[in-house]
């Protein structure tokens, strides 16, 4: 179990820049959600870059509408959305109020509240005392928001680095080892960019690293 006496909220400056850039130094930071006085929290070991119009598998690209509004506001809220009717994802807008990018978290290592995220996974019973059973926990992005309770209708547009929020980005001065770079995940639009950062030696990724 983490600690989470001594982390920090990020500022939101961290996310005020190209998601490629706020995307290498993401890793190991975590996120954190407060339930009254639980605390649930996990470290971040896989994201994606999303970028603008000339990124074809963003959210962005086709101009900003009321479902992706959340691209183009302020850094440092969370983008939720659902997809193919099962899950949701949790992203975070980058770049200045106006220009459209965000990092989408693909996979948490469970640091804090680890029962709790069993709980929220329907895991109860899972046997959390071996890395293989962690991982089952939040090994994705549909995972992570499911051991989190995270939903687009109480958590899209949320500030992530406010004090006063529940869903927040924290940083405990964790350093990370090599970061691996590949291509993103599920996609077919713009799917040759490299966009994918990795904790390298994390086995919580949610697909293995071929390096």
């Amino acid at each position: 179990m983490t600690s989470l006496a001594n982390a920090t909220l990020l500022p939101r400056s961290f996310f005020n820049r190209d998601p490629r850039e706020a995307c290498r130094e993401v890793l190991g930071k975590l996120i954190v959600r407060r339930k009254g006085r639980k605390v649930l929290a996990g470290r971040i070991v896989e994201v994606e870059a999303y970028l603008g119009a000339d990124d074809l598998a963003a959210h962005a690209a086709a101009g900003r509408t009321t479902r992706n509004s959340v691209l183009f506001g302020p850094p440092g809220h969370a983008y939720v959305y659902f997809i193919y009717g099962v899950h949701y994802c949790l992203n975070i807008s980058c770049l200045p109020d106006g220009e459209a990018g965000c990092i989408l978290v693909r996979a948490l290592e469970p640091v804090a509240g680890i029962v709790g995220m069993a709980r929220e996974r329907n895991l109860s019973d899972l046997d959390l005392n071996s890395v293989r059973n962690l991982r089952l926990l939040a090994s994705g992005p549909g995972k992570l928001c499911e051991a989190l309770g995270i939903v687009r209708e109480r958590d899209n547009g949320k500030d992530m680095v406010s004090p006063r929020s529940d869903l927040q980005v924290m940083d405990d001065g964790f350093t990370t080892g090599k970061v691996a770079v590949t291509a993103r995940i599920g996609i077919t639009k713009s799917a040759e960019m490299p966009l994918r950062y990795v904790i390298a030696d994390s086995p919580f990724v949610s697909v293995k690293l071929v390096l």
